[in-house]
């Protein structure tokens, strides 16, 4: 009896082992192999919409235009913004962060009409931060706030 108890347990913990490879096998599969998201019928239109706009806009004094980097393996870079970009280790990324806790596509960081900048996390491994709290939607972000992006320190400057 004794030795088919031990025969179970062998092969149960077997099998919680190879579930812990496979979810690990399945992380690194969708951070290196990520796909776009799939834009629906209305963002479509609101894309398209943005995209018709013939009017230029026309900056502030104060409004942010630097992303600059304050710790970590790029300190001292720093970015000058456009409109929308995209933060991640890929190469299709605006800006490239060497780090092994950032993901391919990590977040991005976008401009809206008001001007207002607005980071949000594409569903990143190890999660975008703003002041030490974990972006979970879009955020507003502003010169004032400090980003994190695994072990890169950031913010916005005007």
């Amino acid at each position: 009896m004794a030795d088919l108890i031990v025969t179970l347990l062998k092969v149960a913990f077997v099998a919680v082992l190879w579930l812990f490879v496979l979810l690990v096998a399945n992380v690194i599969r969708t951070d290196l192999f990520r796909t776009a998201p799939v834009v629906g019928p209305r963002e479509r239109g609101k894309a398209s919409a943005a995209v018709r706009s013939p009017e230029p806009r026309k900056r502030g004094k104060n409004e942010v235009k630097v992303l600059a980097i304050d710790t970590g393996p790029q300190t001292g870079t720093r970015l000058a913004l456009v409109d929308e970009f995209r933060i991640g280790r890929s190469a299709e990324c605006a800006l490239i962060l060497d780090d092994d806790y950032v993901s391919g596509d990590h977040a991005s960081l976008a401009r809206r009409p008001n001007g207002d900048w607005v980071l949000t996390d594409l569903g990143s491994t190890n999660g975008t931060f703003v002041n030490e709290v974990r972006v979970v939607t879009p955020t507003v972000v502003t010169a004032s706030d400090s980003l994190r992006i695994g072990r890169t320190q950031m913010r916005l400057e005007t």
